[in-house]
């Protein structure tokens, strides 16, 4: 029986908030954990101008839809000297939505001549919980780091191949996942929202 949705189709992005939330839901099994794919539930149109929109539109999305609690999050990444971009835009910064690939190549050809001590960024990450019967939650974690010249590392995903964290000299895809855990955006948010989770999922089911 399903518990708890998260309102993604990355696979790699429901391992990451699992591996974060998991050691703080101890009463929560993995396999009551269920993916918006895994519940062939529709996307929502993410049209909000903040992260904290966006996320919020996605977990009351998802939990209309199946009637279960829903976790959602929107991330990105913003480079102080774009003023803040891609932002929210993130994503689809180079025009298909999910091409990760090529949204780094072109985030690093935009700043190819910008000096290295002008290359800052923040990675930026709100958590959305909706619950069925209209409660929502919302908590903001950031990462502040530096956006280097070319990609390193296999582990990660979207940005984190040209990003290396401020206090460490490898990028997030070198990281080993537990540590990017620890330090990461997202980990912040999750941890931030894990006691809401953990109240609501502790009630008494109806």
């Amino acid at each position: 029986m399903t518990r708890l949705a998260i309102a993604t189709r990355n696979a790699h992005k429901v391992e990451e908030i699992w591996a974060i939330l998991a050691p703080l839901l101890p009463h929560v099994h993995r396999d009551e954990v269920a993916s918006a794919l895994d519940l062939d539930a529709p996307s929502p149109v993410e049209d909000g101008v903040t992260f904290e929109a966006n996320a919020l539109i996605k977990a009351r999305a998802l939990a209309a839809s199946t009637g279960v609690p829903a976790l959602a999050d929107d991330s990105g990444i913003a480079v102080d000297v774009l003023g803040g971009a891609p932002g929210v835009f993130s994503a689809r910064w180079a025009g298909s939505h999910g091409d990760d690939a090529a949204n780094l190549a072109l985030l690093l050809d935009q700043i190819a001549d910008v000096p290295d001590e002008h290359r800052t960024a923040s990675f930026v990450c709100a958590a959305a919980f909706v619950t069925p019967d209209g409660r929502e939650f919302v908590e903001v974690g950031h990462m502040r780091g530096t956006v280097v010249r070319e990609a390193r590392g296999a582990g990660g995903f979207g940005y984190d191949p040209a990003f290396v964290a401020d206090g460490q000299s490898v990028t997030n895809a070198q990281l080993a996942p537990e540590r990017k855990n620890e330090l990461s955006h997202r980990g912040a948010a999750f941890r931030a929202m894990a006691p809401h989770v953990a109240a609501v999922l502790s009630e008494p089911r109806a």
